[in-house]
This record gives structure tokens, C-alpha cells and sequence, in this order.
């Protein structure tokens, strides 16, 4: 506090220290603060430009189209099959044998017929079925109803193997007459020792006639007794049909003529 005298006054001055600071001081530490402000806004501007710069790529790569990468893989040829268009076979359409049909006449009762019964009953293991006359001839000496033949049905492997027998003592060849225009097919055996059975002195030899019946899946529906229902056209085995089954199955020839 100062105090000046001027006459009848006194003035008195209050001077009020205030704590300074320098100007210098203030001055060196601010700036070095503004600095590194600006370098950090520099520094996120950059990174943020290499954030887009990656999205970018990024997204360019997932854009283009990826190259499949190359695999050896051993590959086996398939065997040739003989379906060249790859359908699949139906198995309604497949031939088989409905059933086989092997007849012995003999003309007349008595003891040949019986002989002839035992020779169906050694080929076919089955016991076999007599047959009787529809008409009397006189000129035959046959009467109506009297017991003149004998005949064996068979079905299944059996049938499959007897029909193999009998087509291997025709050499495996056939004549185109031999096949009907319903798909069917039959033929004649001379000696009945030629399908691999013994000859007996007491029985003698005969002949037989053996006729195949050919069929398709669903052939029953014409047969049975409810629901009856015929047979479509294309369903049915032509003489065609048969003569190809007979190729392939038995690997045989079919000629035009004996």
C-alpha cells in the first residue's frame, strides 16, 4: 500500500498482486499441445482412408469369380451296358417263362401209357397228369374219354432247366416256325435218352413234345377272378418278342427253314 499526501487529501493506492503467469511459459506449452492434436486428426484421416481402401478390395475379390481349384480323381470306365441311353429297365417289360409244358402220346391206354408216365416221372420229378380223347376214331381205335397221353407242367427253375436240356439236344437251334404269333414256342424230342436219362430195356424210348409259354409281370389280371381286366397290345409277347428272349437267353440261331 502507497499513501501520497497532496494538500488536505491523502490518497492511498492498493495495488493487488495477482499470481502471473508467463506469457512465455504459456505460450511453449500450448503449441506443442495444438501439434499433436493436428498429427492425431492426421493420422485417424489415414487411417480411415485405409479402412475404405481395404473394404475395397475386400469387396473386389468377393466380386470376382472364384477359379474352381483342379483335383485328380482316378476315374474307372463303366462297363458296356446294354442300355445306351442310361434309362432305367422296367421290370414289368422283362419275358419269362410262364410255364413249360412237356406231353408224351402214346395213342392208347394201357401199359405203354403207363411206361410213358415213368419216363416223365424220372425227367421231371413230378407226378404226371393223364389225358383223355375228346372224340372217338374208329380208324385210331380211340374211344371218347379213354386215357391216351400223359403230360408234366412245369414252372420255375425247373422248368428253366428242363427247356436248357431239350434245347441243347436241338444243337441250340430253332426254326422260325417252331415260335406262334402269341409269343410262344415248342418243338419235339425223338428219344427221350438224349435229355441225359438211362435207358431201360423194360420202358423202351419215346418221344416227347415240349411247348414254352412266355409271359410279362401282370399277366394275372386277365386270369383272375375279380377285377378282371384285359391285357394292352404292347404288354403282350409277339412272336418277335420271343425269338429275341430265345437269343439272348440261350445264345441260339433261329433259321427260316429245317
Amino acid at each position: 500500500v502507497s499513501t501520497q499526501s497532496t494538500g488536505a487529501f491523502t490518497l492511498i493506492q492498493f495495488k493487488t498482486h495477482y499470481p502471473t503467469m508467463s506469457t512465455k511459459g504459456t505460450k511453449g506449452t500450448a503449441a506443442p499441445k495444438k501439434a499433436e492434436t493436428k498429427k492425431g486428426n492426421a493420422e485417424t484421416k489415414k487411417g480411415t482412408a485405409e479402412t475404405k481402401k481395404d473394404t475395397q478390395e475386400t469387396s473386389e475379390q468377393t466380386k470376382a469369380p472364384v477359379e474352381p481349384t483342379k483335383t485328380t480323381v482316378a476315374t474307372t470306365k463303366a462297363p458296356p451296358t446294354s442300355n445306351p441311353g442310361g434309362r432305367k429297365e422296367n421290370p414289368m417289360r422283362k419275358i419269362k417263362i410262364d410255364k413249360l409244358i412237356v406231353n408224351i402220346c402214346v395213342g392208347e391206354s394201357g401199359d405203354r401209357l403207363t411206361r410213358a408216365a415213368k419216363v416223365l416221372d424220372q425227367l421231371t420229378k413230378q407226378t404226371p397228369v393223364f389225358s383223355k380223347a375228346r372224340f372217338t376214331i374208329r380208324s385210331f381205335g380211340i374211344r371218347r374219354n379213354e386215357q391216351i397221353a400223359v403230360y408234366c407242367t412245369l414252372r420255375g427253375a425247373r422248368a428253366h432247366e428242363v427247356l436248357e436240356k431239350a434245347i441243347k439236344v436241338k444243337e441250340y437251334t430253332l426254326v422260325e416256325s417252331n415260335f406262334s404269333e402269341t409269343g410262344n414256342f415248342g418243338f419235339g424230342i425223338k428219344e427221350h435218352i438224349d435229355l441225359g436219362l438211362k435207358y431201360d430195356p423194360s420202358i423202351g424210348i419215346y418221344g416227347m413234345d415240349i411247348y414254352c409259354v412266355l409271359t410279362r409281370p401282370g399277366a394275372r389280371v386277365s386270369r383272375r377272378k375279380r377285377a378282371t381286366a384285359s391285357i394292352g397290345p404292347s404288354h403282350k409277347v409277339s412272336k418277335e418278342d420271343a425269338m429275341k428272349w430265345f437269343k439272348e437267353t440261350f445264345e441260339g440261331e433261329i433259321t427260316k427253314t429245317k
